[in-house]
């Protein structure tokens, strides 16, 4: 239930309506599917599979693969979150100003031209580069971080089930004890109100736009963790009588609940920085005026400003013309709110510096992302464990622990590649490529396979034997037609929406003249390759599964003609 990378600002009133719509027709369907066929057939998501049919075995493989991908970029999140945790046990908090110069005359340049949180992120963390063909050197610090994140995840997921089991007791309840505090907090704040407002409050021209669509649907994908596989190895520990639908409805509404909840949270505080955001644009405009009109000290209050620009715009309009007068809508600063990364390490840290006690927040904001990505890596670990254990991929004499061992150190070995200068820029294509594209076709893949191929009726048979009751045919609807159809719509719309506009990113340049805005480029041809490749990757086990059994189903059938019959002598 981590799917804190996807969270964010995209979470307001316009989202909620997408993200509801998906969780009915595509979250819970698709979780009872999964938990079902797991706890059903008591094998890993590659066994799964190959159970079905043969030549499904590839959706099984895609699914380990593509949790593989992303274990490699979210604990590289967490790497960044354990850097920021250790850098909050100190007063004043390191990001609350600007470094000075080399001269110690001044401050920073990039730092004074951007801001304190800013420069902290992009520069004495990422240490980014401008360019992404600019891959510089390895942080030496998040190695370090990468390499004790995933000593923490080898450390809890060693014996299987066994230890996680007992870790996740506190990597779950101990957010909810932060997110409590937090809401509590964020409540009392002022200009939480607004931010609550804009969360709730639909804007339904966004519905229009498919990749608010895409967003729900990978939201939902990420926070319960659907097409990982890890669900499906989970379900086959599973007492074989368990009741597998109560559980995929309670546990997805809990894990909605819980995003809600968390929402409340980040939106009080959010509308709290932005209200102190709003305060200083009119602040500064205020100064401005009473400069230039010689104003007395404190003769305007911010709720006066409005009349009193209208005044001098009407009697002098050629003067406040030429002041460096600012727009300042309060709307604008809410929707200014990043979402993903930015909105952990830019958004919130910038708000926790306004409250006072700032580290102590800081520690406990840090320190509960810190176990919900850990609980994120447990799922998706054993996703890409437990099927490679039923393949056989190490002799059978290899303790269990040797194979996570190996796993977890060629992980972090490829994963260094986000501590180089360009990491950032790789993890986002990551993100977007490798993830939200692959989890709507394996989604789509697993509840066709289900429904077509493993037969609608036999699996209502087996849901009857274990819980005691036929699916209603608000399940029997969702699987056969509804869920199918919204993926497959939500995958035409996307790539529609590739097609018209080429791939590019943001890059963070202190030279870019409209620095700090950063500054849009277009991959490189190298880059696009390894995008095709990134989103391909998983998705090539499916056919090429499926081609290895036909060839060699026809080579059985062509031994079997060509054997002469003994009978006939």
């Amino acid at each position: 239930m981590g799917g804190w990378s996807h969270t964010g600002c995209e979470t307001s009133g316009a989202f909620l309506i997408p993200y509801l719509i998906a969780l009915v027709f595509e979250g819970i369907p698709i979780f009872h599917v999964e938990l079902a066929i797991g706890q059903r057939l008591r094998k890993g998501s590659v066994g799964v599979w190959t159970a079905i049919s043969p030549y499904l075995s590839g959706v099984g493989l895609g699914c380990v693969t593509l949790s593989l991908l992303i274990s490699l970029y979210y604990n590289a999140i967490v790497a960044w979150v354990l850097w920021y945790l250790l850098n909050s046990f100190q007063h004043p908090l390191p990001w609350s100003s600007c470094p000075p110069d080399l001269n110690r005359t001044g401050f920073v340049e990039e730092c004074q031209g951007s801001s304190a949180v800013s420069y902290f992120w992009y520069r004495q963390t990422l240490n980014i580069a401008a360019d992404i063909n600019d891959s510089g050197s390895i942080q030496w610090w998040l190695l370090l971080c990468l390499a004790a994140s995933w000593a923490v995840v080898y450390m809890c997921i060693i014996r299987g089930i066994e230890t996680t089991g007992k870790v996740i007791y506190f990597t779950a309840l101990f957010p909810y004890l932060v997110l409590t505090i937090f809401v509590i907090r964020g409540l009392t704040l002022p200009g939480a109100t607004q931010g609550l407002i804009y969360l709730f409050t639909p804007k339904m021209h966004i519905l229009q736009n498919p990749q608010v669509w895409l967003d729900a649907a990978t939201q939902i994908f990420f926070s319960l963790s659907l097409a990982f596989g890890g669900h499906i190895a989970f379900a086959s520990y599973n007492s074989p009588r368990n009741d597998c639908q109560k559980d995929a409805v309670v546990i997805a509404l809990v894990n909605s609940m819980t995003s809600l909840y968390a929402s409340i949270a980040v939106f009080s505080v959010l509308g709290f920085k932005a209200t102190n955001d709003h305060e200083h644009c009119l602040d500064r405009n205020i100064l401005s005026l009473i400069n230039e009109f010689d104003f007395p000290e404190q003769s305007i209050s911010r709720d006066d400003y409005l009349a009193v620009l209208m005044h001098l715009n009407a009697t002098w309009p050629k003067r406040v013309a030429q002041l460096p007068l600012k727009v300042c809508r309060l709307e604008d600063f809410l929707d200014k709110s990043a979402s993903g990364p930015g909105l952990a390490f830019i958004v919130f840290t910038e708000a926790v510096l306004h409250m006072p006690g700032a580290p102590a927040w800081a520690v406990l904001f840090f320190g509960m992302l810190f176990t919900l990505g850990l609980s994120t890596m447990f799922g998706g670990m054993e996703a890409v464990i437990t099927p490679m254990l039923d393949v056989g991929v190490l002799p059978r004499w290899v303790p269990k622990e040797a194979l996570t061992g190996l796993v977890c150190l060629a992980c972090f070995l490829f994963a260094t590649c986000f501590t180089l200068q360009s990491g950032n820029y790789w993890l986002e294509i990551f993100d977007n490529v490798a993830a939200s594209l692959n989890l709507l076709i394996l989604a789509f893949l697993e509840v066709v396979g289900v429904a077509y191929v493993y037969g609608m009726k036999r699996f209502c048979d087996d849901i009857a034997w274990m819980t005691g009751r036929r699916p209603s045919p608000y399940w029997r609807l969702t699987w056969r037609v509804v869920s199918p159809l919204l993926l497959l719509t939500i995958f035409v719309a996307y790539i529609t929406l590739l097609s018209q506009k080429p791939l590019s990113y943001r890059a963070w340049n202190p030279k870019y003249e409209l620095f700090p805005a950063r500054q849009e480029k277009l991959y490189p041809g190298w880059v696009l390759a390894a995008c095709v490749l990134l989103s391909l990757l998983p998705l090539l086990w499916v056919p090429g599964i499926a081609l290895a059994q036909l060839l060699t189903r026809r080579r059985m059938w062509r031994d079997r003609d060509a054997r002469p019959d003994t009978n006939t002598s």
